[in-house]
């Protein structure tokens, strides 16, 4: 175009442009210390994104519009209840709908978002302090099976564990290992007057109270056989030391394990479940602990799957403070990472950066000088220190955590300066038929300990039976998901026998996966374990007769196996949060997943009354025809400026929409998976469910999305992904 030629000869047309670019610059500079400002005096906006913060900040004369974003900034807090003419905020709710209230200290929110969000931190804090006790009060004078469905989850798993250690205590010094033995007797009949609650007809939110209750309640009976049976005799015995203690004092509750003694965060934690407490949870436990009392950062290390974040994120739970989970990828530099650990420090939350080894070696050299200031200001109990040109306050319970899958690809071998921040930590194969005794006794299974041995037996004998695929895993994720699902069959079938339960969840979390030579194998299995046992039909006539007209009107042959394939399809969509098609190109994949998304709008068109069939949107595009920045976004090399992906952009309109309705958002990703790309997922498929970009910004996902792959083979794909 010759017009261009002409323009470039209009006098001045240089020095104007250079002149915009420095005022361009100067406005971006100042954008920058308008935010850092702003995060300085709320800290917790340290973990959101330049983009996040203008549009929190953009709110300022509807305080409710702020809502959407208060899970960015607080674990626990879903929404805030509002009263007057939303010029008060009285209680604090979890996204599953439970309520704290703040008690006298209402919150009243004015123009500046940063200050009444401070505020709510301060009343939360003190909220939690204060159920706290109220709760340990009222658990002396209840019976204990009333009490524990009067409260909330967090007071509820708090007060029982002070409580039980303070029993313990004093069985110990009144008559030692009799009188511990004695108190064995009573912990075994509190677990079983809760499991007793849980098969029967409760509120959903008492449920979900019941469940993490059962997992520590075990934990603590087994904790009191095991001392007896050692010969524990006194408090001062390391077998009791060694236990995670919690005891009442002046200033709050106080943390104690060996040696370390900490202060309790009373974050708010909302219904989040724990983690089932297994020797493997105890260890890791211990070397943290020991970590936090020398000032030094943890590093879990390990395969895929043995919970090393979980761990992490589940003994922030139990000293409730605030954990950040933030996926590593090759994007992140050192700017990006100063930010981070601006907020911890501040704010004296936690961070738990998974696959760390995966930034590259230039930048943690830098990482490693920033993790250091920190230590060393600990070190000196300073009230505030310099930080990247910055003076930030010091909060002493912040600490960074670090995992690590040792040996994949495009990891780095993490430097000497930087290893000898953190205690390392060696995580193997978690003791799956402990976890899935405890699982199922917290779903209500009388016959917990029977069933859970099954489960690991059948595991055991598929992996040495069934042929050898890259898609097949019989790792803990994939052993989790049937624990999960067969607490939901036998809620929803209360008068099926348990062992149909299990093996009706068995089947459909595995039968998909299965190749046509490896079913029958699988079939005897389940026969050798489970024999004269006769498994009826699960009834999916509304689906089968749906997606058969799909198919018509698709103008597709209504093949049996075809149909079989969509329901399994539909079966797994209700397991995993994840979905892997796999299979050669022109096998259907496709095909399947459009019937299927074709009948579930069709059944909810229809009126049915079943939840579980809604609309369904779909993001299709393939990852590997772009780079990694077009998939993920990316900083500008030189400008510095930040460029939005159209994976993350697709994911956060996905987002958007579920705050809307209820229907499915399912992102597509049709094309090869090889462990590059796929490992910026692993956040989002595990149990985090929240997509991290190098820009900080953290996206949660929603339980009616969906992450589906389509692709011809997992060869190449990374263990954390099977």
């Amino acid at each position: 175009d010759t017009h261009v030629l002409a323009v470039s000869e209009l006098p001045g047309l240089l020095d104007s442009c250079t002149e915009q670019r420095s005022l361009l610059e100067l406005v971006q500079k100042g954008l920058n210390e308008y935010l850092e400002m702003k995060r300085l005096y709320f800290p917790r906006f340290f973990f959101l994104s330049n983009d996040e913060m203008l549009e929190i900040l953009s709110e300022t004369k509807d305080p409710t519009r702020v809502q959407p974003h208060l899970g960015k900034c607080f674990d626990g807090i879903g929404k805030l209840q509002f009263e007057g003419d939303k010029n008060t905020i009285t209680a604090m709710l979890s996204g599953e709908g439970e309520v704290v209230s703040f008690g006298e200290g209402k919150v009243q929110p004015t123009a500046m978002v940063e200050q009444w969000l401070l505020e709510v931190e301060t009343q939360m804090f003190a909220s939690i302090a204060r159920v706290c006790d109220e709760g340990a009060q009222a658990y002396k004078v209840k019976p204990r099976h009333e009490w524990v469905t009067e409260w909330q989850a967090q007071v509820v798993l708090t007060v029982t564990v002070m409580m039980w250690t303070l029993d313990v205590d004093e069985a110990l010094r009144a008559s030692g290992n009799s009188g511990l033995r004695a108190y064995g007797k009573k912990c075994a009949d509190d677990l079983d007057a809760v499991v007793t609650l849980v098969r029967g007809d409760l509120p959903k939110l008492t449920r979900k109270v019941l469940a993490p209750l059962i997992v520590m309640d075990v934990h603590a009976r087994d904790v009191i056989i095991k001392m007896g049976e050692d010969g524990v005799s006194s408090p001062t015995d390391f077998d009791w030391l060694a236990q995670l203690r919690y005891y009442p004092s002046e200033s709050g509750i106080k943390v104690r394990m060996v040696s370390t003694e900490l202060d309790y965060g009373y974050e708010y934690m909302g219904m989040q479940g724990r983690l089932v407490v297994t020797p493997l949870t105890d260890r890791c436990y211990r070397t943290l602990m020991g970590a936090l009392q020398l000032d030094l950062g943890g590093a879990p290390e390990g395969p895929a799957g043995t919970g090393k974040t979980e761990t992490t994120k589940d003994l922030g739970k139990a000293m409730a403070i605030q954990c950040v989970v933030m996926n590593c990828s090759d994007g992140l530099d050192y700017i990006a990472m100063a930010k981070f650990f601006k907020g911890l420090a501040a704010s004296g939350s936690w961070a738990c950066f998974d696959e760390f080894n995966r930034i590259d070696l230039e930048v943690l050299s830098v990482v490693a000088q920033q993790i250091l200031t920190i230590q060393r200001a600990k070190s000196a109990k300073l009230t505030e220190f310099q930080f990247e040109g910055s003076t930030l306050p010091l909060k002493m319970m912040c600490n960074c955590f670090i995992t690590m899958n040792p040996g994949y690809a495009g990891r780095s071998e993490l430097p000497d300066n930087l290893k000898v921040l953190f205690r390392t930590v060696a995580m193997m194969v978690p003791d799956y038929a402990m976890i899935g005794e405890v699982m199922l006794l917290s779903s209500g299974y009388l016959e917990a300990r029977p069933l859970s041995r099954k489960i690991v037996q059948t595991y055991k004998l598929c992996s040495e039976q069934l042929s050898a695929q890259d898609h097949y895993d019989y790792g803990m994720r994939q052993v989790k998901s049937v624990l999960v699902m067969s607490g939901s069959v036998k809620r929803g079938n209360p008068d099926l026998s348990e062992d149909v339960c299990l093996i009706r969840a068995m089947q459909e979390a595995n039968v998909p996966r299965f190749l046509a030579q490896d079913l029958p194998l699988f079939e005897g299995i389940i026969g050798d374990l489970y024999p004269s046992l006769v498994i009826p039909p699960v009834d999916y006539g509304q689906l089968q007769s749906a997606a058969q007209d799909a198919c018509v009107r698709a103008g597709l042959q209504v093949v049996d196996r075809f149909v079989t394939k969509v329901i399994e399809l539909f079966q797994t969509f209700n397991v995993r949060f994840g979905v892997m098609t796999v299979g050669p190109t022109g096998g259907g994949k496709t095909s399947c997943m459009k019937m299927l998304q074709s009948a579930m709008s069709e059944l909810h068109s229809q009126g049915t009354d079943d939840p579980r069939f809604q609309p369904v949107n779909t993001y299709v595009f393939n990852p590997k025809c772009i780079t990694m920045g077009e998939l993920y976004g990316e900083f500008n090399a030189l400008t510095q400026e930040w460029t939005d992906g159209i994976a993350s952009t697709m994911i956060r309109t996905a987002v958007g929409l579920t705050t809307e309705n209820d229907e499915y958002q399912w992102v597509v990703f049709d094309g090869p998976v090889d462990a590059l790309w796929i490992e910026n997922m692993n956040t989002v498929l595990d149990d985090n469910m929240t997509l991290c970009l190098a820009n900080g910004e953290r996206i949660k996902l929603a339980p009616t999305m969906h992450m589906v792959f389509e692709v011809n083979d997992l060869s190449v794909a990374a263990p954390a992904t099977t």
